[in-house]
This record gives C-alpha cells, structure tokens and sequence, in this order.
C-alpha cells in the first residue's frame, strides 16, 4: 500500500499541476479546497484558474509545508495597481469607447474577468512618462506668482481626469496617491523643470499650490487619499526631477506643510522619501522630529536600490507609521520568467511581509514603442499593457499584479505564514472571511508542498518560475 502512495507521488511531479487525486475523487465535506489561480511561464499559462482537485494528504512529512496562522495578523492593506501616468491616461483615452469601456471593466472592476486594480499613483502635475513638461503654474522665464492666481489644471483635464471619472464610476473605492515630479520651475534654485531645490522663500506658496491641486481634484469628483511629498527627491536627473534633502522635506512639512494642511482642514495623508530602499536613514531621520511627524501618515519606497528589508528597519524604528511600496519598473521588451522572479519575491510576497500596505507597479500602458514620454523621460519603461490603438497587449506587470490585486482586498490583513527559502510566500485574512495565499517557486525545480491551514492540510505542485495565488 506505501508503494502505491509514492508511486502516486512521482505521478504528481511528473504531471505538474495535473489533479492530486488519482481516481478524481472529490474532496469530503468539511475539507480544506482552495482556488488555485497559476502563472507558469514556461508553459504558458497566465493568471488561469485551474481545475486542479485538492486532497488532504497527512502522509507527505517529508516534503516543505507553509502553515498559515491566521489569528496573528500584522498590518491592513489598502491595495495594488498601478500607476496611472499621464501618458498611460492619453493612450487609454485614445480607444474607442467599447474597447476603452472593456478595458477600465477588466482593470478595475469585480467579476470574474477582472483583475480588481485598488490603489493608482497619478503624477501631481507631469512625470516623465506625459507626452510634455508641465506644472499647474507655468510661467515665462522671469516671472512668479505668489499668490497662485494662474494655477489651472487644465492639463490634466486633456485625459487624465476623464479616465479617473470613469474608473471611479466602476469601483469608487480605489484609492489614489499623488506625486509630484517637480514644483513649478519658477520656484525652484535653478529655474528649471529638472533638477534643483524649491527656493526657502516658496516653501508656503508650495504648500498652497499642494492644497489648491488637492480642492481642485475634489472639486472634479476626485478625492486625493494621500501624497508624497517629492518622487525621488535624491534624483536631479529626471525630466521633470527636484532634489529635496532630508533636513529640506523635514522644514517644509513642520513649518509649512503640516500646519497648512491643518488650517485648511485637509484629511489627505502626507508621505514621506519615496525613493529607493537603500536610504533607510532619510525618512528615519524625519520621523526623529517630533515637530514633523505628528504631520506625517508614513514613507514610501521604490526598489532600484537596497533591500526590501530596509522597510522594516524604518517600521522598526518608528512602528506606529505606515508603510507604503510606490514604484518598480519593468524594462522593455520584458521577460516575464524573470520579471516575476523578481516582482514577486520583493514585491508582492517581500514588500507586505515588511509591512507596506500597498504595491505598485510602474506603470500602468505605454504604446508599442514605449511612448509618450518627456525629453529625457524614461524610454525603456514597459507598461503592464501595451496599447496600440485598440489592441491591448497584457505584459508582465499586468500578471504579476493581477494576482494580488483580484484577491486581497482593501481592508485585508497580513497574516503569519512561514518563509521558505525555495517557496517564497505571504498570506492574507480578507474581509469576507477568506485565506489568501500567493506562493512563488524559487527553485530550479518542481516543488510539491503542504499547505496546512486550521489543522487541515493539502498538497499542492508548482513547476519552477511558477507563481499560484490559493484562495480558501
């Protein structure tokens, strides 16, 4: 009888993700069957719903087991997406209306052939992925305005506040954090849109012209939950860029920022560094001041250096902040077995087990040829759809969001599960009551595993490069 049980169980790694039980026989009431929603790049298949039957098997000892303990839970999610640049929102208002329709339904929507997109990052004014350099006040070289009396919007009127209205109408709770890429260049020590400082004496105007974008978002329908103060403030060499030093964000938040907001009772949260997790040390010094951080909701990262674990040292430090992961690119053409090698083990398995409440991929759709973008602008950055007219190409950003976004909901909750060196993984309570667990396989081979969940445990495969989202 034992041979035929490991006989059985060569069968299994043989056939991959074939069904674990051998006669199909279904699953006795009262066990544990989840959902399982597979990528495998090396056999093509993306984001699929399989039809695999799951058996409680107690015998398999021998082989890795994830144990999920969902009474311990860490911190709440706000969600996943994308960010919608400008030119992401250009492309997307370029389509015809069915085809734009479909595709707003399938990125934000609920059913079943939606991926459930809950959280965007838009641009406060251009980044580097609008089809030109702009702010809501420019001005000819020489002149100012103080008093912001040309402050307009006008430019995101064009189509980016077209396609929010029309995202909202679809799911009105998703969640939107603003960026800026640059104060207006008037204001700046070298009267330029790239590089540069804001000037000491505009620190208030700059706190205004923050406040004015956030009434005047509201004011279209758009309610602004959070902003970082700076996008990469240690980076001159963006187009549009501005480099904003620690000891200058902590000033501007304490003496103006923090306090304006305040007096002009705005609720949106105040996000600190958003930059690269190699400067633990920069938010971490500002939240040292007690002067700065009863204004501050938490810091934000990108990962084109240092460790994901570097947002743990800033939660360690400071544990009553929150915690937020804001950009990652995919380099164009792309390489989905790589891509999600990457993306899932830092991202969406590393960055909420170091306690972000969010991910976000950059960015959401450039054209066939990595467009638009500004002079100087980033031209190799692969949207997680390739637009092209009305033809929608889903890359790998699409798929690696996808299988967080469709499952752990706003308001879901990290949840303990064990780290397994070869098995990656993180778990989640959802606020239906449900177990999410996303599982990547970091080895060279096919790993067969126990999942254990309330003293029940099931067997699962997955091929090497292979992620599987379990829903229970």
């Amino acid at each position: 009888m034992h041979n035929y049980k490991y006989l059985f169980i060569g069968l299994i790694i043989v056939l991959g993700l074939r069904s674990l039980s051998a006669d199909g026989q279904k699953m006795k009431s009262g066990e544990t069957k989840p959902q399982l929603w597979l990528t495998d790049p090396d056999h093509a298949v993306l984001f699929k719903l399989q039809n695999q039957s799951f058996r409680q098997i107690n015998t398999l000892k021998s082989i890795p087991t994830i144990t999920i303990g969902k009474s311990t839970t860490y911190q709440q999610m706000d969600g996943f997406g994308f960010a919608l640049t400008g030119g992401s929102a250009m492309l997307i208002n370029k389509m015809s209306a069915a085809k734009q329709a479909d595709l707003l339904k399938e990125l934000f929507g609920a059913d079943k052939n939606s991926i459930g997109v809950s959280y965007l990052r838009i641009s406060l004014g251009a980044s580097d992925l609008d089809d030109h350099v702009f702010s809501y006040d420019d001005l000819q070289a020489g002149e100012t305005d103080a008093d912001l009396k040309k402050f307009s919007l006008a430019n995101d009127k064009n189509a980016l506040i077209p396609v929010l209205k029309k995202v909202l109408l679809i799911n009105p709770h998703v969640k939107l954090l603003a960026s800026p890429w640059s104060a207006p260049a008037w204001m700046k020590t070298n009267d330029s849109t790239g590089g540069g400082h804001l000037k000491t004496e505009y620190y208030h105007t700059y706190s205004q012209y923050l406040i004015k974008y956030i009434k005047g978002m509201a004011a279209n329908g758009i309610a602004i939950d959070a902003i970082t103060i700076q996008n990469e403030p240690l980076n001159p060499k963006n187009n549009p860029s501005m480099v904003m030093e620690a000891s200058e964000q902590d000033n501007f938040i304490k003496n103006n920022l923090g306090p304006d907001f305040k007096a002009a009772n705005i609720k949106t949260k105040i996000i600190l560094y958003d930059h690269n997790a190699d400067r633990p040390d920069y938010p971490i010094t500002i939240l040292n001041d007690p002067a700065a951080k009863k204004y501050v909701d938490g810091s934000a990262f990108h990962l084109y250096g240092g460790k994901i674990e570097a947002l743990s040292e800033v939660h360690n430090a400071h544990p009553d902040k929150n915690l937020y992961f804001t950009e990652e690119w995919v380099g164009a053409p792309g390489d989905l077995n790589k891509d999600m090698r990457f993306h899932m083990k830092d991202l969406i398995i590393g960055a909420p087990r170091n306690w972000s409440r969010n991910v976000i991929e950059w960015n959401l759709a450039a054209d066939q040829n990595q467009e638009p973008h500004t002079p100087g602008g980033c031209d190799r950055c692969l949207g997680a759809i390739t637009i092209n007219g009305d033809k929608v190409t889903r890359n790998s950003a699409y798929y690696i969001i996808a299988h967080a976004s469709k499952f752990v909901r706003p308001g879901s909750k990290r949840t303990a599960s064990n780290y397994l060196d070869e098995l990656p993984n993180v778990a989640f309570l959802t606020p239906a009551g449900k177990i999410v667990l996303i599982v990547y396989n970091d080895s060279s081979d096919t790993q067969t595993f126990n999942i254990k969940l309330d003293n029940k445990q099931v067997s699962s495969v997955l091929n090497s490069g292979a992620t599987g989202t379990y829903v229970f």
